[in-house]
Order: structure tokens, then sequence, then C-alpha cells
């Protein structure tokens, strides 16, 4: 077995007035968008866009998501979002989060997702984006 240990991808984002409620707190349907953000910018980064997959037929949709909210964001906090894999099969794969406002932990997360086609039907992951894939693929660190 490889001792390599997985890397994790890391991606910062600024909270903006808009992402907030009057309470000057980030809205909690906010973090989504915020994952969402990480995990397209993570698709670019290993070179495979999301728009570019999806034109070759390939989609991840969101099968399932649980998000542990352990303290909030405000206006103009700089976020680092961390990602990796903990799950990887042939047709699934399942990201995990940490959101960071320096070293604080904000909020931890967990997305379920399945490859299809766009017409919703379900495929194999590519073989090299399996690859890319597999150098961010450890353990789960984020408790349920």
């Amino acid at each position: 077995m490889d001792n390599k240990v997985a890397e994790i991808f890391m991606f910062d984002l600024r909270v903006t007035y808009a992402d907030c409620t009057l309470g000057n707190h980030v809205y909690y349907g906010r973090y989504l968008d915020f994952l969402e953000a990480a995990r397209g910018e993570f698709h670019r980064e290993i070179g495979f866009p999301l728009l570019s997959l999806q034109e070759k037929d390939t989609i991840f949709p969101v099968i399932q998501c649980s998000i542990k909210y352990l303290k909030p964001a405000r206006y103009d906090d700089v976020l680092q979002i961390r990602l990796w894999l903990s799950k990887l099969s042939q047709v699934r794969l399942t990201f995990e989060y940490e959101i960071l406002r320096e070293e604080q932990v904000l909020l931890k997360a967990i997305t379920d997702h399945v490859c299809t086609s766009v017409s919703d039907k379900p495929k194999r992951i590519p073989e090299q984006l399996a690859a890319k894939f597999s150098k961010y693929l450890q353990l789960s660190i984020t408790p349920t």
C-alpha cells in the first residue's frame, strides 16, 4: 500500500455583504455555494473543469450532503475552504470539507456525488479523472 499522504485542496474566499443576514453572519444556505465554488476551483486545478466534463457528457450531481456549523463567518472574512475525497468508487465519490477563518474551523461538511451523463444515466468516472481524484483520497477526518 502507498504510504504517500493525500493532498488537500485549499481555496480562499472572501465573504460578501450579500452572503450575510441582517445580524452579520453568513446565511446557512450560502455555505453550500461556498462548497460548490471550492469544488469548481478544485476541478480546474486538477485539469478537469466542470464545463469541459459536462461537454463530454459527464456531471457529478450531489446526492446527499451534511453540514456541521461550528461558528459563524461574517462579512469581509477571508475563509479558507479545504477539501479532499474520503470515498472513491467507479461511479460515486465523497468530498469532505472544512471551512476556516485563520486557523479556526467554522464548518465541516460532506457531499456525496454520483457520476452521470447529462441525461442522468449513471456512468463510470473517467479513468484519467479518477487518477487525479485518487491523489486527494484519504480516510475521513470529519466526525459525523
